[in-house]
């Protein structure tokens, strides 16, 4: 039973944005779109979902489960459009800093669902390759805002399930580019100082490579054992050829650092004292790529180094120092401090999967083909951030038991718990349901063979070490 005093009523609540979304999510759903439409509200209502199924248990559901499972079968989306659709909605206070990371939707007993790879996952079903869990599935790359303080919330815009072998670069890079047309300030003018952080499973120099013309700013987490050497000086009047590498750059020798090209140093209640240190025009010594002659291409970039005196919770007393590849437009440098809580605020992102996954089913249903869960992937991003436009809109509907949470502080499962008593102020764009008789079912005598199998498929082995691409010294 709920608490009656978590529910005071909102009068005069303005709905017009929210409602702007749903119709504009409704334009975006090209067949059978009440049937995908409904799903998107039963998920934003609180109900298990323990499949797809239970979805047409919720309160808000004219249809049938039957429904409900053509509509992943054979729904269709348009997504461009619902691409335009999240980012037109993101919260535009937050800044141009988004996040890009990858999780594994689990299928190893799914033998009948092709496009499944082997993918690093914590899985009871998984199996220890090196010392790290492995387990079949399929493996989905997320872009979203992150918040510039810290925060439960994030807004995902770009959602794209990786076949097994594309890589996982040339898959944010295309997030990326495809993202960067969308975004508009307050103004209506384009934001030319977007900023992606990405964890350390991302190679930065193809990164760097894939978005040389692309006005887009990328930071991403590097070892501390990486090697890198400055600029080589002009070697005027020495016989010989010129050199390409200037001094060498340890990130584990603080011997090797020359003096920083910029510094920032703030204090903070959750890190304590922050030191941040940058070197520019650096370029590694192992860039993976080749130049046309075959020698080791030159990927400058801005190598960061930001040391804190604790982590929050004081889960560590000496934390180790955190080191990023800054790379950017030509002739531009790093914000220090913006890059810097910009990768702290990154883990946020963490929080969605969690939300997700745990409580809005983004893995639980046992869907067989790749495109089935390319579109129900789709309609968990709706949902969020149907969740996410609606929390200024509903009360803490909590139950006895549970503090009650301030409105900038409601988190997602809050939000949901309330949402199913905003639903009916809500205008629907969907039709009411046809009244049909049930089919003949299955022919006497008719036998349905058995579905294909489809072995799980290994990535090719990676050619990036050697010839995968030539650039310009």
């Amino acid at each position: 039973m709920a608490a009656r005093i978590s529910m005071p009523r909102l009068d005069g609540v303005d709905h017009s944005r929210l409602e702007g979304f749903r119709g504009e999510l409704y334009d975006s759903l090209t067949a059978r779109a009440d049937a995908l439409f409904e799903l998107v509200d039963a998920l934003s209502q609180p109900i298990p979902v323990d499949g797809v199924a239970h979805l047409s248990l919720a309160g808000s559901s004219q249809r049938g489960h039957g429904s409900a499972y053509a509509a992943l079968a054979d729904g269709e989306i348009d997504e461009d459009m619902i691409r335009d659709v999240l980012a037109g909605y993101r919260p535009t206070d937050w800044g141009a800093v988004f996040a890009i990371d990858t999780t594994c939707w689990p299928r190893p007993d799914a033998h009948c669902s092709p496009g499944r790879g082997y993918y690093h996952q914590a899985h009871a079903k998984a199996h220890h390759v090196a010392g790290q869990p492995i387990t079949a599935g399929w493996s989905l790359s997320l872009l979203a805002a992150v918040s510039p303080d810290s925060s439960r919330w994030t807004a995902p815009l770009d959602i794209r399930l990786r076949a097994v072998g594309d890589d996982v670069n040339t898959i944010a890079a295309d997030q990326i580019r495809a993202l960067l047309p969308r975004l508009r300030d307050t103004a209506g003018n384009h934001d030319r100082q977007a900023l992606f952080v990405l964890d350390g499973g991302y190679n930065p120099a193809h990164l760097t490579l894939e978005l040389t013309d692309v006005p887009a700013q990328i930071a991403v987490r590097i070892r501390d054992d990486r090697v890198f050497f400055t600029r080589a000086q002009p070697r005027a009047g020495k016989p010989g050829r010129p050199q390409r590498h200037g001094r060498r750059f340890h990130c584990a020798h603080p011997a090797s650092w020359p003096t920083p090209d910029d510094t920032h140093t703030s204090d903070t209640n959750t890190y304590g004292h922050i030191d941040i240190r940058a070197w520019h025009h650096l370029h590694p010594e192992r860039p993976g790529f080749r130049d046309p002659n075959g020698r080791p291409a030159i990927i400058e970039c801005t190598v960061i180094r930001i040391a804190v005196d604790h982590l929050p919770a004081g889960r560590r007393d000496n934390p180790h120092p955190l080191w990023l590849w800054w790379a950017g437009p030509t002739h531009t440098t790093p914000d220090l401090a913006r890059v810097a809580h910009a990768y702290l605020h990154r883990f946020d992102i963490e929080h969605t999967f969690r939300f997700a996954k745990h409580t809005l089913g983004l893995t639980t249903p046992t869907i067989r083909t790749p495109e089935q869960a390319q579109r129900w992937s789709w309609l968990i991003l709706a949902a969020y951030t149907q969740l996410r436009l609606a929390r200024t809109l509903i009360t803490d509907h909590r139950l006895p038991w549970q503090a009650p949470q301030p409105a900038h502080k409601i988190t997602p499962g809050r939000v949901r718990t309330s949402f199913g008593h905003l639903l009916p102020k809500l205008r629907t764009p969907t039709r009411p349901p046809k009244l049909t008789a049930p089919g003949p079912g299955r022919p006497p005598g008719r036998k349905s063979a058995p579905a294909p199998r489809h072995p799980v498929q290994k990535a090719p082995r990676s050619t990036t070490q050697k010839t995968r691409k030539h650039v310009k010294t």
